[in-house]
């Protein structure tokens, strides 16, 4: 199912002429009951039907007080075959709407449906479906109401609110989104009395319902079940039991269990009431096999006509069939495993260490074809070594040998045993006696803090998305891409899984969608052979495939002009600051791990079976919402100093900050002068990505707070003057945008040459070699800054400007330099006459052609050039208007 999975036939809330019925499932909770009283208003002329009994508290509430809310009808007055319009509200199973079970086949019968339960085998297929996976069905006609307009009274919005309340546990439920906090603020706003609300909620307990709840944790009996441990308990009773589901709440947070589910034989029927808080236990799908329904934390069922020994034990038999076992080592593990061999010294053993980041290598020796384990070695153990003076010494010498080791299998009480108990740093996942993987102690823990919080994981969420938070975004993707764009990711992941790897999407293209900035640069990152599925993608979608043998890339072009770059995970390490990255193939989570800042470390799975699930390893949520621009590791600018320039950028694209440690990254960077050794190539793309901005006057500001612009020369200086030239190029820039809608030019070049502004020619030239610019470029920041500045001298010191004469001062200039000498001159005439020139003059031409010049038998050769050149000079300065006008002047010259 989708995040939103609406289906709709024009205005959701048409009905036929004939008779509507808006109507609910049996034992109907608040939830229900504040949906079908908010379906009502956007079907005014529906009856209310109630298919059978409500719960006890709902029943009495509804009779004593709210009633004239209700356009209500008996359900024995209503004739079922009569109705036109059935609208159900809060659920879409036929085994739970009593008697209108049986017209849903009937030719003719119109079906809407709004409901938050997830899908099962069976459902009702309305015309209209707006199903959506929220706290509570209310909170989605909520929005519906607020979308249109519809007006909602005070008692409507408090008993509306019940309804989210409830449902969502007070907002304490995992099942609760952030559309549920915004439909309930919208009722508040409307008028919702909170405290009407909270004196329905706080139910007093009953002496009879204390008996039940003692009885209960009497027959409670705790059944691990796949390493996951579910609570079942049963009791008897000749007599309804009030508010039974209220009680199970009440138990499953007094007791603190996972999963509890309750039986009941009330009277001649049995009911089963769950309430679940992970993943692995999904209470809805376990009672719809039973006939009932719910979500993934909440369900209940009814049966009739079973003894309640025999539904206890089809209970025990599904929970053996549906609970989930809890994550293997294989789950959790990171690879590929970072070893090495016994006999390298201790000195290259730091060193590997040091080159991957990490705290414990694994000691392996080749064996029959495969690498047998011998052992590790820590971190603590090289360094105490290192002080020894041991660096010669082989590593074999000091690892520890004979490792505790487990099996892809292990489950998590096992991995906590072995890491906890043998008091071990490092625990390798072996198969066929080699490493497979590793799980680390920081691994374990960032696990057991997970499992503490029992934060749901998504169903088929990988590994990455176990050892970083997660949640479903597919509702963001649909909203904010195109649905081409949309529907062409869901079919790339098709082919993911069809040649079973993972794929994500990643970087700037995940972070601009939470910061809203349109962004359609699909970057994605593959576990396993990059090319090899960029391959299969161009095949599959008639593209166009470029591929980088060396570091692993590829890009797919589609025919539609869609470009998407496709990565394998990968490892990089730096021999030398600003030197360029050694590439090794790795795990998602270390591919990340080389990225930048944490606000580029996002990922969306985008395989079908966990289509839309976002990965955030390193806090990049908590970033963003900071709005903090933060590197992943204190050594960041000295392994790539370019990224100090891509830190300013983005802090002044997005209106972030810069954060404190980063911000003394940096001036330690400049400090250290780590620039020194960084080719000029990626300065000169980096300063070119900040020129290229809208306003990058204030990333240059920024640049020279932190004493970064003599790191690109000595000449170039940000002074009050400089400003008010980026302020003066912002402002040409605009003029001529608007001018000339979509013509192209080099915008950064045209701010490059207002960042050089101070420098003399020599130094400007300087400037353009150590950027190692193309020669065209050279030639125009170089050369051609020259060339302009020697013209707007010239034209500044002129009193008249003829416009023949700015014609000819300004026709060899490219674009670019036009647009900088309006900016930089002080003197209004010039401006104006340079505007003047790109607005009109530079498309002037003259009526007479070479044609005309030949037919006056004049010869052919360099004189052609003079004659056109002087009508053209002719026409520019108004002598001359017509062709006629031309020749007249043309036979005067002859003469």
């Amino acid at each position: 199912m989708t995040e939103a999975s609406d289906k709709s036939c024009g205005n959701a809330t048409r009905t036929g002429a004939g008779l509507a019925v808006i109507t609910t499932h049996a034992n109907t909770d608040f939830d229900a009951f504040a949906s079908m009283l908010a379906a009502q208003k956007l079907y005014p002329h529906a009856r209310v039907v109630f298919p059978a009994s409500q719960e006890s508290s709902l029943r009495n509430f509804f009779v004593q007080s709210m009633v004239y809310l209700f356009n209500l009808v008996n359900i024995a007055d209503i004739d079922l075959d009569e109705i036109e319009t059935l609208i159900l509200v809060d659920t879409r199973q036929p085994s739970r709407i009593g008697p209108f079970a049986r017209i849903l086949d009937r030719p003719g019968l119109s079906i809407h449906i709004y409901d938050h339960h997830p899908p099962s085998p069976g459902d009702i297929q309305g015309q209209v479906e707006i199903c959506r996976p929220w706290g509570a069905t209310v909170s989605i006609l909520t929005h519906l109401l607020k979308d249109r307009g519809i007006s909602i009274t005070a008692d409507e919005a408090t008993i509306m609110s019940l309804g989210i309340y409830e449902d969502t546990g007070s907002f304490t439920f995992a099942s609760t989104t952030q559309e549920d906090f915004l439909a309930a603020a919208h009722l508040l706003a409307c008028g919702a009395s909170l405290n009407m609300v909270a004196s329905l909620l706080s139910r007093e307990i009953s002496p009879q319902q204390i008996t039940v709840l003692n009885d209960l944790i009497q027959n409670m009996e705790r059944h691990r079940i796949h390493g996951i441990e579910v609570a079942v308990s049963t009791l008897s009773s000749d007599d309804y039991i009030n508010d039974f589901a209220n009680l199970v709440h009440k138990l499953r947070k007094m007791e603190n269990l996972d999963a509890l589910f309750a039986i009941a034989r009330m009277g001649n029927r049995v009911s089963v009431v769950a309430r679940s808080r992970i993943s692995e236990v999904d209470a809805g799908k376990i009672l719809a096999r039973m006939g009932g329904g719910g979500h993934r934390y909440a369900a209940s069922a009814t049966i009739k006509e079973q003894p309640l020994v025999q539904v206890e034990e089809s209970l025990l038999k599904s929970l053996n069939e549906m609970v989930k076992p809890r994550q293997k080592a294989r789950d959790l593990m990171s690879t590929p495993v970072i070893g090495t061999q016994p006999g390298i010294s201790i000195k290259e053993a730091e060193g590997l260490l040091t080159q991957y980041n990490v705290n414990a290598l694994i000691v392996t020796q080749p064996a029959d074809g495969r690498e047998r384990l011998l052992g590790f070695i820590s971190r603590q153990v090289v360094e105490k070594a290192l002080h020894h003076h041991l660096d010669s010494v082989a590593v074999s010498e000091y690892m520890s040998c004979d490792p505790v080791t487990v099996s892809p299998d292990a489950d998590l009480v096992e991995i906590q045993e072995k890491i906890i108990g043998h008091k071990q740093r490092i625990l390798p996942v072996v198969k066929d006696d080699e490493p497979i993987g590793v799980i680390t102690r920081t691994d374990l823990l960032n696990i057991l803090v997970n499992e503490s919080y029992r934060m749901p994981e998504q169903e088929g969420a990988q590994l990455a998305a176990n050892r970083g938070r997660t949640r479903k975004v597919v509702r963001l993707l649909d909203e904010r891409l195109p649905k081409d764009i949309f529907s062409r990711i869901q079919k790339i992941g098709e082919v993911a899984d069809e040649i079973k790897i993972h794929a994500y999407l990643v970087g700037g293209f995940v972070r601009d969608l939470f910061l809203m900035e349109k962004n359609l640069d699909l970057d994605l990152v593959v576990e396993g052979d990059g090319i090899a599925f960029a391959r299969e993608v161009a095949r599959r979608f008639s593209g166009r495939l470029h591929t980088h043998e060396v570091f692993g890339t590829a890009v797919v072009a589609f025919e539609d002009g869609l470009k998407v770059d496709v990565a394998s995970a990968r490892h990089e390490y730096y021999d030398a600051p600003g030197s360029l990255p050694i590439v090794q193939t790795s795990s998602l989570k270390m591919d990340m791990s080389r990225r930048d800042f944490t606000i580029n470390t996002m990922v969306i799975q985008i395989n079908s079976d966990s289509f839309g699930t976002l990965i955030d390893f390193f806090g990049a949520q908590r970033d963003i919402k900071a709005k903090s621009i933060q590197v992943l590791h204190n050594l960041s600018f000295v392994e790539d100093p370019t990224r100090v320039f891509r830190a300013i950028r983005f802090e002044q694209r997005f209106g972030f900050t810069i954060g404190k440690l980063t911000a003394g990254l940096i001036e330690n960077a400049v400090r250290m002068d780590f620039f020194k050794t960084l080719a000029g190539k990626r300065l000169f793309a980096e300063l070119k990505l900040i020129l290229s901005e809208d306003t990058p006057a204030k990333a240059i500001s920024r640049m020279n707070d932190f004493a970064l612009l003599p790191v690109i020369h000595p000449c170039i200086r940000y002074t009050d003057k400089a400003a008010n030239l980026f302020a003066s190029v912002k402002e040409v820039l605009s003029w001529y945008d608007l001018l000339f809608l979509g013509d192209s030019y080099n915008r950064w070049a045209v701010h490059f040459l207002a960042l050089i502004h101070s420098c003399g020619p020599r130094q400007a030239a300087h400037v353009c070699r150590l950027l190692e610019m193309s020669p065209r470029q050279e030639r125009l920041l170089g050369q051609g800054r020259r060339d302009a500045l020697m013209r707007l001298k010239d034209l500044e010191r002129r009193k008249t400007k003829k416009n023949s004469l700015l014609y000819k001062r300004l026709k060899p200039l490219a674009t670019e330099l036009l647009l900088y000498m309006m900016a930089a001159t002080t003197k209004e005439d010039v401006k104006q006459g340079i505007s003047l020139y790109i607005r009109q003059l530079q498309f002037e031409k003259t009526l007479v052609t070479g044609k005309d010049l030949l037919n006056m038998q004049i010869k052919p050769g360099p004189v052609y050039r003079e004659i056109l050149d002087t009508l053209l000079a002719a026409r520019l300065d108004g002598k001359v208007k017509t062709k006629e006008d031309e020749l007249a002047l043309l036979k005067k010259k002859i003469a």
